[in-house]
C-alpha cells in the first residue's frame, strides 16, 4: 500500500484499525508504532500527529472498545427486562459475544496493561461499560435475603472473572485448551451453578 503521509482522510481511525489488526496477530507488545503506520498505509512520522507512542495508540483502541462494549452491554441488559434474572444472564452472554467478535478491542481493553485511569475519558467509558454488569447484579441481588446478599461489586466481579476465564481458556482457540463443550455452554452452566449457590435458581431435580 502506498504511503499517504499527512494527507490520509481519517488518519486517527486508520491507525487504530491498523493497531487492532496487529494486536490480533501479535499481541499488544508484538508490534512497533512504525508497523502500525505501515498497516494503515501512512508514514511513521504521520503517527505522531495523534499519538505519542504505542501505548497511547493502544489506549485509543481500548477507548473505542469500551464505547462499543458499553453499548452492547446496555442493549443486552435492556433496562432489566423481561426479568432481573434474564437481564443478568444476557449481560454475561454479551461479554462473551463481544470478546469473540472484537478480539483486538478486547485485548486492548483487558490484556494490554493499559490502565483505565490513563485518561479521564478512558476511565469514564470503562466505568460506564462495567457498571452495566454491576447494575444487573445489584438488581438481581435484591431477590436474595439481606443477610445473605453479597455486595453487588463482589457479585459482578465473580461473574466477570468467570466470563474472562472462559474467554481466555476456551473462546480463542488457543492450542492445548480445546474444550469438549462450547464456550457459551461453559459460561451458562457456570453462571447457573453460581446463582443456585446464592439461592436465585431452584436446585436441579
Amino acid at each position: 500500500m502506498p504511503k499517504r503521509g499527512y494527507h490520509h482522510g481519517n488518519l486517527r481511525e486508520a491507525l487504530i484499525a491498523g493497531c487492532l489488526t496487529l494486536i490480533e496477530k501479535r499481541g499488544p507488545t508484538g508490534f512497533t508504532l512504525s508497523e502500525a503506520a505501515r498497516e494503515a498505509g501512512v508514514t511513521p512520522a504521520a503517527v505522531y500527529r495523534h499519538f505519542e507512542g504505542r501505548e497511547d495508540l493502544i489506549a485509543a483502541a481500548a477507548l473505542q472498545g469500551y464505547e462499543m462494549f458499553g453499548d452492547l452491554m446496555e442493549h443486552a441488559y435492556n433496562n432489566g427486562q423481561p426479568s432481573a434474572l434474564s437481564a443478568f444472564e444476557a449481560t454475561g452472554r454479551a461479554y462473551l459475544a463481544f470478546a469473540r467478535k472484537y478480539p483486538g478491542h478486547y485485548i486492548a481493553m483487558f490484556e494490554s496493561g493499559i490502565s483505565i485511569n490513563r485518561t479521564s475519558e478512558l476511565n469514564a467509558v470503562a466505568t460506564r461499560a462495567m457498571g452495566v454488569l454491576e447494575k444487573a447484579a445489584e438488581e438481581l441481588s435484591k431477590h436474595i435475603p439481606a443477610e445473605k446478599r453479597p455486595p453487588p461489586q463482589m457479585f459482578s466481579a465473580h461473574i466477570l472473572a468467570m466470563s474472562h476465564g472462559v474467554v481466555e481458556l476456551f473462546a480463542r482457540s488457543n492450542p492445548g485448551t480445546q474444550s469438549p463443550f462450547p464456550p457459551e455452554d461453559l459460561l451458562e452452566t457456570g453462571i447457573g451453578i453460581y446463582l443456585r449457590g446464592l439461592g436465585l435458581l431452584d436446585p436441579d431435580s
